[in-house]
């Protein structure tokens, strides 16, 4: 029942697009809008939020989980998380919270937001289902940055779904309307390299028979994805560098100035920092794109997340006939290792099924075969003088005399 001192606040929250719930300090909801009894159902008379939005008994915070109507509360000012909330069909849903405090007539009372981001997690390759702390974690991040135009840093395992999280990224921006271009860095060679990022004049140079735009033209007024950034030869970084310090570049042959309406968004399985340590990578690139890191959890770290994890890509896979995964076949997922991460369990789940007969998954056609085990990557210059004891100038003096002495 909505407080006698907050009528017109009430009839403001019913008008509003997005599903609002009104909460007094001691978690009591007292008024809900049509948007949210459409979308979850009218609470009971006199629920709390984490009775409805949870299936508590007790506050979060008492069952060692962050409040943050609390926090709202104490430090008199909004929040905004990424939570699971119960739908009115009993299913569970990703939902960003938007919590502003206000006070009325002695009294404190917090209006609360919901934003359903289950739209970001319904990809082909399901890189975004979860509700594994870790996956909150990133989605949390993820919904913050987004709204944003700054540069973006991916840093994930291989197969972890590094372009997914760019697509999530684009697709909840306000540029989401733009392309999303996606550029394989790895795959363009230096003499190439500005030809396709900034594109040509005609007679730009042999073989250059038109005009044609770059990669970055294309992307124009959306957002362009340097996929593997890691794998990018110094020669070219220089170039990328310069594109983001004066947000300008010149189509080859051409000696006018375009300026370059586009988000970054870059991703890498490297470790770019030892990169940098190393002189492989340069270090202004790095901190130019680096300032909102978004650290991509493998598999190993949510495995939570596996069962709806398969569920969604048995949806996608579009085998002959639908399967569904047994217990027994979950559990014997949940003891492998996936360094292969998403794209692994997803060809393990393509092999399952061909191996099955019936409707039902069972860890018997779990594929047995495994690939052999990577060789270890080498160790990093700041490794081995780490595993040594020493410092890096001190191997690198070291390495040098064994090296003239082999020579001699």
């Amino acid at each position: 029942m909505t407080p006698p001192e907050l009528p017109s606040l009430s009839d403001y929250l019913d008008a509003l697009e997005y599903p609002h719930v009104l909460l007094t300090a001691e978690h009591r909801i007292v008024h809900v809008n049509p948007a949210y009894i459409q979308r979850y159902g009218p609470p009971p008379a006199g629920a709390r939020c984490y009775q409805i939005a949870h299936g508590h008994q007790r506050p979060c915070d008492e069952l060692g989980e962050p409040c943050p109507l609390q926090q709202a509360l104490r430090q008199e000012s909004a929040q905004r998380v990424v939570h699971r909330h119960l739908h009115s069909d009993g299913s569970v849903r990703t939902v960003e919270v938007t919590l502003q405090p206000l006070h009325r007539q002695g009294r404190a009372y917090i209006i609360e937001r919901l934003r359903d981001l289950t739209g970001i997690q319904n990809t082909d390759q399901a890189a975004l289902v979860g509700q594994s702390a870790a996956f909150l974690s990133l989605l949390e991040r993820l919904v913050k940055v987004a709204r944003t135009d700054l540069p973006v840093l991916i840093l994930g395992e291989t197969g972890s779904g590094k372009e997914m999280v760019a697509q999530a990224l684009h697709r909840q921006s306000p540029r989401h309307n733009e392309a999303f271009v996606a550029v394989d860095c790895a795959s363009i060679s230096d003499s190439l390299f500005e030809s396709e990022f900034f594109g040509h004049e005609k007679g730009a140079f042999t073989g250059a028979s038109q005009t044609r735009i770059g990669l970055v033209e294309s992307a124009q007024g959306g957002t362009l994805f340097l996929d593997e950034i890691g794998d990018m030869p110094l020669s070219q970084q220089v170039k990328l560098l310069r594109l983001l310090e004066t947000g300008s570049y010149r189509r080859v042959g051409s000696s006018s100035l375009r300026r370059a309406q586009v988000r970054i968004i870059a991703a890498t399985h490297r470790p770019l920092d030892e990169f940098v340590a190393e002189g492989r990578f340069r270090a202004d690139l790095y901190y130019r794109l680096n300032i909102f890191p978004l650290r991509l959890p493998p598999l190993r770290e949510r495995r939570e997340d596996l069962p709806l994890l398969v569920q969604h890509l048995l949806e996608t896979i579009g085998a002959s006939a639908p399967k569904r995964a047994s217990t027994a076949f979950l559990e014997q997922l949940a003891q492998l290792p996936f360094p292969g991460n998403i794209r692994e369990l997803k060809h393990l789940l393509q092999r399952a099924c061909l191996l099955a007969d019936g409707d039902l998954l069972q860890p018997w056609h779990i594929d047995s075969d495994p690939l052999p085990a990577p060789r270890p990557a080498p160790l990093t210059r700041k490794e081995q003088a780490r595993r040594l004891g020493i410092s890096e100038r001190t191997l690198y003096r070291r390495l040098h005399a064994d090296t003239a002495q082999q020579s001699r």
